[in-house]
């Protein structure tokens, strides 16, 4: 992604397939990113610059943490904490992403709450949003690397 060409993590991969089949024009937009891993938000940064978007990436210790998700056009979770993000974080018609799963005995949530999806203009549900992008994304990329590797071998 930054240092040249190479396979796109799989949830980052699904979740801006998912803004690009639902037509979102990230460019100029505001994007808030809640949560730093490896995985899901560092490789979320770089692919919503490559897409024009302005990019602000938070965490769970981040000051005034309501301040900045509130002035988000698009806000992506993956903090990895059960109903982290409440109504007062949501901009009224932003578009959230909800990346976190999390099982207990009253079934599956994700990392936004309830309430505060009500204000969203677009929302992914917990299940059935970015988990089964994610999968699908990881059989895409098996694809690419198998051609990758046929290729290589006939040259």
């Amino acid at each position: 992604m930054i240092l040249g060409e190479g396979f796109v993590p799989c949830t980052p991969k699904g979740v801006m397939r998912l803004l690009d089949e639902y037509d979102v024009d990230l460019e100029g937009q505001h994007v808030v990113i809640v949560g730093r891993s490896h995985l899901v938000g560092r490789p979320l940064v770089q692919l919503m610059l490559n897409k024009n978007a302005t990019v602000s990436i938070a965490h769970s210790r981040t000051k005034h943490l309501d301040q900045l998700t509130s002035q988000a056009d698009v806000l992506v979770v993956a903090i990895g904490q059960k109903e982290f993000i409440k109504w007062q974080h949501v901009k009224k018609g932003a578009i959230v992403i909800d990346v976190g799963i999390h099982r207990d005995k009253d079934g599956l949530h994700g990392d936004v709450s309830q309430d505060a999806l009500e204000e969203a203009s677009m929302f992914t549900p917990v299940p059935g949003g970015v988990g089964p992008m994610t999968i699908a994304m990881l059989l895409e990329n098996t694809m690419l690397a198998y051609r990758e590797r046929e290729r290589l071998k006939w040259n």
